[in-house]
């Protein structure tokens, strides 16, 4: 079975995400159950998850939420996202889902359950993409357009940082490494299978804009606590010694 992020965070909302779309939405036990209905039907929910209460509430509030990151990601995301122009939820959707998956740590590490590939460093999975089958690159490929475009997405400011003090590539490189991922994975035959192609080619396309969005987004509202307390650690292994390939 392929192994790669699909664009499923609005069906795999938990009891706790629908708990707070009830509560911010709903102002009594009757409108609750009427809630709950609607929340079954995929469309309505889509246009219900756009709500602007449910967006202040992720932005605005104080205190620590019980929500997935499935729940929280999407809303954000979608907001950023419209902002650009690009109102597609299933756009949207697999970003926020980029995002959940890579912000546990074990994601980085096994892209490929199965085998034992190292991708502790980029240029470890440029160089990896020259040595496996066609199935195995293609998820390659789309890890390293993924991790790309989480790394500069979440993190830019670490990266420009990590540039200025020693000389490391900085967001352009990531941004050519995930442009051309991108591309690369649009055009394989497996993307068309999973539906992905559409996907990939706006993020080939727009992959500057989106990771900017996605920084914006990062300095104001994502802390590094609130995810994978190892993930600071697996950054920094993440972000060791770069080739200049440019992943063309």
């Amino acid at each position: 079975m392929i192994r790669v992020v699909q664009p499923c965070c609005r069906a795999r909302l938990t009891a706790e995400d629908l708990a707070l779309v009830r509560s911010v939405l709903a102002s009594h036990h009757e409108q609750e159950l009427v809630l709950d209905k609607l929340l079954a039907d995929p469309d309505i929910r889509d246009e219900l998850l756009d709500h602007p209460a449910l967006q202040r509430v992720l932005l605005e509030s104080p205190g620590c939420l019980h929500v997935s990151t499935r729940l929280y990601f999407y809303v954000l995301v979608r907001w950023v996202l419209r902002r650009l122009g690009l109102d597609d939820r299933t756009l949207a959707d697999y970003v926020a889902e980029v995002l959940a998956e890579f912000a546990e740590t074990d994601r980085w590490r096994k892209p490929v359950p199965q085998r034992a590939i190292s991708v502790d460093y980029l240029y470890e999975i440029l160089a990896a993409l020259r040595e496996v089958d066609d199935v195995t690159a293609f998820i390659l490929r789309t890890h390293l357009a993924n991790h790309t475009l989480f790394l500069s997405g979440l993190f830019a400011s670490h990266l420009e940082h990590r540039r200025q003090r020693r000389g490391a590539p900085g967001l352009q490189y990531y941004e050519a490494v995930g442009r051309a991922s991108y591309r690369a994975a649009r055009d394989h035959r497996l993307a068309r299978d999973l539906g992905l192609t559409e996907i990939f080619d706006t993020l080939a396309e727009r992959f500057d804009q989106v990771r900017s969005a996605l920084s914006d987004m990062a300095d104001r509202l994502v802390t590094l606590e609130s995810l994978d307390p190892r993930l600071e650690t697996t950054l920094r292994h993440s972000l060791g010694p770069a080739s200049s390939t440019s992943g063309n």
